[in-house]
């Protein structure tokens, strides 16, 4: 009978017990008669308190599966072996999905994500590189039972895309997908080169948090913002909206541009685009306070086009290797089809999940 790895080395890496107690602490302060007096405070607690109760229920139900498992193999019946070995293998994957969900502690590691890819140097096998990208992780999105909505794209030229901006919704969807920020790097043959000779491309991926407004530790003055109004642009001219539905935000104090026209209301682009805008203001803010603390430890290094995380290698040989831990794989094709999750929970374990 196959034998289970010991439950104690998931239970360690999550304390059950402190959970269920910060839990019950939070359930104390929701029944008092004053909790909803500030009502942003108290919303924030609410939502601490549903996630800590998904994953104290989560961990509970897991842990008496495991004691079933353990009382049907110790009756040493080997007409139960088939069925024990497949659901062992099955409760085996899903504490190995629990524990390093366990290590996903940053301060939004539990929100849904926004995903935005821009096509780097490379030209038109730059525009179709990001468009693989898109791929990969829309196919990584659906493996992982999470939800992809489209918000705004910009066709590339001759193919591809130039840029796309993606809200990905999931519980730790940011907390998983928060590594694959970076410059990712192909080197392929170039089905757009007539001499079919072996070329470079780069695109850039950027991982934001999607936070409410009570969450975003950020004030967005309406007089800071200048919006612009127009017409929804689409490849070879369908489905192109005839009102000018699409809308273009610019933060004035810090020059930061955000697009939506995905939705078929201005009212809907311009919510989109406000959502995407505290996204990218929450990431500044955070970049400022890490590049001060680098600065301090002198570490400081400017992120640049050169400083690729990953590189995807389709010719002379096939490997993806991440250049911040030396994590590689030699099937190419099945990280492209969105097997990532190797690369994610690699990194993590490896950054400390910080």
């Amino acid at each position: 009978m196959q034998r289970m790895r010991s439950p104690n080395s998931y239970w360690s890496v999550f304390d059950l017990v402190g959970k269920q107690n910060q839990l019950s602490q939070l359930e104390k302060e929701i029944e008092h008669p004053d909790f909803w007096i500030d009502s942003t405070i108290a919303q924030k607690v609410m939502k601490t308190a549903s996630n800590l109760r998904d994953e104290v229920e989560g961990w509970n139900k897991t842990k008496q599966q495991v004691h079933d498992l353990t009382d049907l193999a110790k009756l040493d019946d080997e007409s139960l072996r088939p069925d024990l070995e497949v659901e062992i293998k099955k409760l085996e994957g899903e504490l190995e999905k629990r524990s390093f969900a366990a290590m996903l502690s940053g301060p939004f590691d539990h929100d849904d994500a926004i995903l935005a890819i821009h096509a780097g140097a490379g030209g038109t096998d730059s525009q179709d590189w990001a468009e693989m990208l898109q791929r990969m992780y829309l196919r990584w999105i659906e493996s992982r039972g999470f939800t992809a909505e489209i918000l705004d794209t910009t066709p590339g030229e001759e193919a591809g895309i130039k840029s796309v901006t993606i809200a990905v919704g999931g519980q730790y969807a940011f907390g998983y997908m928060r590594s694959e920020k970076g410059v990712h790097r192909l080197v392929r043959l170039s089905p757009f080169d007539a001499a079919h000779r072996r070329h470079t491309s780069f695109a850039l991926v950027e991982v934001l948090p999607q936070v409410s407004m009570d969450e975003a530790d950020v004030e967005i003055n309406p007089i800071d913002i200048k919006m612009d109004v127009f017409r929804s642009s689409g490849a070879g001219g369908q489905n192109v909206q005839k009102n000018a539905t699409a809308v273009r935000l610019t933060h004035i104090p810090t020059g930061i541009v955000v697009t939506c026209q995905n939705e078929r209301s201005q009212t809907q682009n311009r919510e989109f685009a406000m959502r995407i805008l505290r996204a990218r203001l929450v990431e500044l803010k955070h970049a400022e306070k890490e590049e001060e603390r680098a600065v301090l430890r002198g570490e400081y290094t400017k992120a640049e086009w050169g400083s690729q995380i990953r590189s995807y290698v389709l010719h002379p040989y096939q490997m993806v290797k991440d250049h911040r831990t030396d994590f590689q794989i030699g099937n190419a094709q099945s990280v492209l089809d969105g097997d990532l999750d190797a690369f994610m929970e690699d990194h993590l374990k490896s950054s400390g999940t910080k």
